[in-house]
């Protein structure tokens, strides 16, 4: 098919704009209405009075105004649809149809992605994979590239993406740019390959995100002046304010694993809103069914004494506006009609969404929608592993370093030395299964502070390489739980005297189910229960928790699939 001219594109665009003008002028009828609307002005901070008129999706006009369907918003609030600033859909454990679901019905309608995780395991397929998958969806779904694939030299991951992999995506209109850069100390000394990505999202006039955790000082000066605007790794007020007094936006981070809103809140004011929004980084079914989305952040910033109309805007504009989606995030004529009525602004419980004039959830349904991908790549997602099985002499090991857990947290501490398990003193063996490419390797250590008293549990969910991580209490069951991992083509186990006590398969990439949400969080929990029912501390999520035991970029003593690494000092530490 011919390319569209720019005559051909402004031809078809004329009737369209045409009519807008005529809806806001008041010579045309609107498509439609809301009526008697209060709503968040993000301009002047204030609530305002008048009806919205809406026309081919886009906001029309406010005053008065007739429409051909009308919505009466009598004594409710209406707000512009929320933004989650930084999100790996992933981490919900199901399809981004069934996420969508979710958190429309809580009143976001837009969603900035990083597909990092799927990109570990299948490389451009697996970002191709969920650019496929977020088509045709009641909420826009957006994308920074993944920057670091595989994280670290130290990890091995499924792929390795370069910046001749990522150019093709710069084109797509729904990419915005680079994802969170956590190679910082790549970006701190120069490293060619990481200067590199940076200077080509930048040459495409793309935003790059930032990704590191207490970062201060020179080296914090050095990592912004590379060209990275934005952080959500903030976890305290102190390093929040440092960052955004050298010109970074924040992204306050309010997830399922990490949760920084009340350490952060008091940048929530006049002074600094501006260049501050909310992010969730990763959600878990449950959450998202119990809690909420991005509402959740709002409703909590709101108890916690932030005004409402500054929470508001940091769930919406000032997302918008970090992000140059200009015509987004507020409530004013021209601007897209992606508007959330909700109760009041105390409770702010969502009663309607409103996406690009369509409603898309009222009276607690989602209207229904469909979303595909193409055979090719959801044959490639479904078969992701590569390694033989293994027996229990596979994890024999010597004298390893421990992992000592920080309930709460994702940093560890270093606990010194075992050479056995000794489970009544919760020292336990961890593993990490390579499974991309058969290479056989299998890094060796133990771990304190999970708490199993038997079997084992493991899960190909773990950071960021996605290879299998298992924590047991015998090689045996370790042994049992890593094939039958590697039987459902990933997932979560809990195993005991090598029978499967309860699991989670997760088909696609080893990361996501391709069940609805409902059945999945069903399953979580049930698998959850069982992890605890044989010992493990109930002041950790037993999967989430040992998810991020393999990540190599979060201090201070992690495991990969070749040992032990201290981040610290960035080195290999499997023997004392």
């Amino acid at each position: 098919m011919p390319k569209e001219t720019t005559a051909q594109w402004i031809e078809r665009k004329i009737p369209k704009k045409t009519k807008l003008i005529n809806v806001a002028a008041g010579r045309e009828k609107a498509d439609t209405v809301i009526k008697n609307a209060r709503y968040v002005n993000v301009f002047t901070n204030e609530i305002c009075k008048g009806d919205i008129a809406i026309s081919g999706g886009l906001i029309a006009g406010i005053g008065e105004y007739e429409g051909e369907k009308e919505i009466d918003a009598t004594g409710k609030i209406v707000t512009p649809g929320m933004i989650d600033a930084h999100i790996h859909l992933e981490s919900s454990l199901v399809l981004p149809s069934e996420f969508a679901k979710a958190v429309v019905s809580h009143g976001t309608t837009t969603v900035v992605v990083d597909p990092h995780e799927i990109a570990n395991v299948m490389g451009a397929d697996g970002i191709r994979y969920m650019m496929e998958a977020t088509e045709n969806l009641p909420i826009d779904v957006i994308f920074m590239l993944p920057s670091c694939v595989p994280a670290t030299p130290m990890d091995e991951s499924g792929a390795t993406l370069t910046v001749k992999d990522m150019e093709p995506f710069y084109e797509d209109y729904r990419v915005l740019g680079l994802a969170e850069m956590m190679n910082y100390p790549g970006v701190i000394n120069g490293q060619r390959d990481t200067v590199e990505k940076i200077l080509f999202s930048q040459r495409y006039h793309k935003k790059i995100d930032g990704h590191a955790p207490g970062l201060s000082g020179k080296d914090l000066n050095a990592y912004i002046a590379a060209g990275v605007y934005s952080d959500h790794e903030c976890e305290t007020l102190e390093n929040g304010l440092e960052k955004l007094r050298l010109g970074q936006y924040v992204m306050i981070r309010e997830g399922t694993a990490a949760k920084n809103l009340k350490a952060l809140v008091p940048l929530l004011n006049r002074k600094y809103s501006g260049r501050c929004m909310f992010a969730t980084d990763d959600k878990h079914p449950s959450d998202l069914l119990e809690k909420g989305h991005i509402d959740f952040i709002v409703r909590r910033a709101i108890r916690y004494g932030v005004d409402p109309i500054t929470a508001v805007k940091a769930a919406s504009f000032d997302a918008a506006k970090y992000f140059l989606q200009n015509h987004k995030g507020g409530i004013a004529p021209g601007l897209v009609a992606d508007l959330v009525i909700v109760d009041n602004l105390n409770d702010f419980n969502v009663e309607k969404v409103i996406k690009r004039g369509e409603v898309v959830f009222a009276d607690g349904k989602v209207v229904e929608f469909s979303s595909n991908v193409s055979k090719e790549l959801n044959d490639k997602a479904r078969d992701t592993f590569r390694l033989e099985k293994t027996v229990p002499n596979d994890f024999a090991s010597k004298k390893r370093a421990t992992i000592q857990i920080i309930a709460g947290e994702i940093i560890t501490e270093n606990a010194g030395y075992n050479d056995k398990i000794d489970v009544g003193n919760d020292i336990l063996k961890i593993a990490v299964v390579e499974r991309h490419k058969n290479t056989g390797h299998i890094g060796i250590g133990y771990i304190k502070g999970y708490g199993l008293k038997s079997g084992a549990v493991a899960t190909s969910v773990a950071h960021d390489s996605h290879n299998i991580i298992v924590v047991g209490t015998n090689d045996s069951d370790i042994s049992f739980a890593v094939n039958r991992i590697r039987e459902n083509g990933g997932g979560i186990v809990v195993v005991n005297e090598k029978r499967v006590v309860s699991e989670l398969p997760l088909p696609i990439a080893g990361l996501i189910s391709d069940k609805p949400i409902m059945w999945v969080n069903e399953r979580l929990e049930n698998t959850k229960n069982s992890a605890y029912s044989l010992g493990v501390f109930d002041n950790i999520d037993p999967f989430m928790t040992l998810s991020f035991m393999s990540l190599p970029v979060i201090p201070k003593l992690k495991i990969t699939t070749k040992g032990m690494f201290d981040v610290e000092k960035w080195e290999f530490c499997d023997e004392e």
